[in-house]
């Protein structure tokens, strides 16, 4: 008698979706809709030798859809999907700071921290008044994991992450008769970055044409922010990103100081993209009057001194930067957002020990979420969900010896859909995508002159999530309300 014990079974995964109904009030109307939240199985197809053999699950991905309530024609209700960063953010940002029906309760001054519990509140703002929405949390972030069986890691490339966000995208589009509906990506960060490749792929791949991308805090071309010997660029479309950070905090020279924050960026955009891009490029062979002329107003523009950036080699990277410019008040600014302000043990390291400004919002979403996923969307899983993975150091890019740029794919997209239209919004105090940056990427898209019209550039008084700022999520919200009802 055999004492091998026998194997269990291994059973099939399924989809595991909670639906819910809700509503909200805003603008004196009571709008009413369906939640429908959980986990997607993807499964890929299995060939033998040319003859199909079924289905393999390789991944479960989850999901959080609003759909509005008494639509009787599909085709004409547009709807957004909509997806973060990192590589390794959840959906949470998008969907609980602007776009969704509800939203993490913040303090009005969103530059100091709320006290823990956290809770949400009706969002007045939402963008399910103009569109249906369907919130993505890629694979490895949020309740998102592979089967049993496959691996993370191979989700976590350049290639991989877009393929399997599009099948999502095309399931939900096939299983809810979607395919008539305006169609929009909403994403952030390097969800921008995964949204111009989807805006190509899903045209090429499914023939599936978008009415238009969001971008909020755009970085589609990695050379203009990855400083390194040999890449000068970032350095210059940086400052002005640096200078409003010092003006914000009073560092500026009192001719700077005493002007509006527009005017003094206009002043250091031209420096950066003139005189400071020239200096750069002669390296070394600069003459000594250059030098001094060069160090001088460089040091204006960043609040610098003048004996700090000489020693930088008049090259400031963002990691010393947000550690040198109040060091005086032992204080560091945040990364994602220069507004806030932290305290790391010592004031003489070369960088920050952690983003401020990063902490000052993890708290607040991520226990609202928690609460908010399984109270009120009657969604349970035991599993941790993945706010911000930290995967992005392990991430392949697939480009050898070249910097990742995917601008030339939105730029395909463009060329086979001319009505395609892009909304970018940027953060002046964002350290993480500075805003001339987005600019020199899209000035650089080669686009013809009868399409350039399509791309639209808003500006915020904020940082890389601008909707924590209550002035600019309202005129965030009404932009992009604008922009999918115009473009729909």
């Amino acid at each position: 008698m055999s004492d091998k014990q026998p194997e269990p079974e291994k059973l099939e995964p399924k989809d595991n979706l909670s639906v819910t109904q809700h509503s909200l009030t805003t603008g004196g109307e009571t709008l009413s809709y369906t939640a429908t939240t959980g986990t997607l199985v993807l499964r890929e197809e299995v060939e033998d030798e040319g003859a199909f053999m079924g289905h393999k699950p390789k991944a479960s991905v989850f999901i959080t859809a609003y759909t509005k309530d008494g639509v009787d024609d599909l085709a004409k209700r547009p709807i957004t999907f909509s997806f973060n960063g990192g590589p390794g953010s959840s959906s949470v940002w998008l969907h609980l700071g602007v776009f969704g029906p509800r939203k993490v309760q913040m303090n009005e001054d969103d530059t100091s921290p709320t006290k823990p519990p956290f809770g949400l509140t009706d969002n007045a703002f939402t963008l399910l008044k103009h569109s249906d929405l369907v919130f993505i949390d890629p694979v490895s972030t949020g309740f998102s994991r592979p089967a049993e069986g496959e691996k993370a890691e191979q989700f976590h490339t350049l290639k991989r992450d877009v393929e399997t966000v599009a099948e999502v995208i095309r399931l939900y589009t096939s299983r809810n008769g979607r395919w008539a509906s305006p169609k929009f990506l909403a994403g952030e960060s390097y969800g921008t970055t995964r949204a111009a490749l989807l805006s190509s792929h899903l045209q090429r791949e499914r023939g599936m044409y978008l009415n238009g991308l969001v971008l909020v805090s755009s970085i589609l071309n990695f050379q203009t922010v990855l400083s390194a010997p040999g890449n000068d660029l970032p350095f210059a479309l940086f400052l002005p990103s640096f200078t409003a950070a010092a003006h914000y905090h009073g560092c500026l020279p009192k001719r700077l100081q005493d002007k509006p924050l527009g005017d003094v960026l206009k002043e250091a955009g031209a420096f950066a993209l003139g005189e400071y891009a020239t200096l750069l490029l002669k390296g070394s062979s600069l003459s000594g009057s250059e030098e001094k002329r060069l160090t001088r107003k460089l040091a204006d523009f960043t609040g610098l001194s003048q004996d700090y950036v000489r020693q930088t080699n008049h090259r400031v990277n963002i990691h010393r930067f947000v550690k040198a410019l109040l060091r005086e008040q032992r204080k560091t600014v945040g990364r994602l957002d220069a507004r806030v302000t932290g305290r790391d043990l010592d004031a003489a390291g070369e960088q920050a020990e952690a983003d401020p400004s990063l902490d000052l919002i993890t708290g607040p979403y991520g226990g609202a979420f928690n609460h908010y996923v399984r109270a009120e969307l009657r969604f349970e899983n035991d599993l941790p969900y993945e706010i911000l993975k930290s995967i992005y150091k392990t991430w392949r890019f697939e480009k050898d010896n070249q910097y990742t740029d995917v601008a030339e794919e939105l730029r395909k997209a463009f060329q086979a859909n001319p009505h395609l239209r892009v909304y970018v919004a940027n953060g002046l105090y964002d350290l993480a995508t500075p805003f001339l940056a987005t600019e020199y990427t899209f000035d650089h898209l080669g686009l013809p002159a009868e399409l350039r019209g399509n791309i639209e550039l808003a500006y915020f008084e904020a940082g890389h999530m601008m909707y924590t700022h209550p002035a600019s999520l309202e005129k965030l919200s009404a932009d992009v309300g604008r922009f999918v009802r115009d473009s729909s």
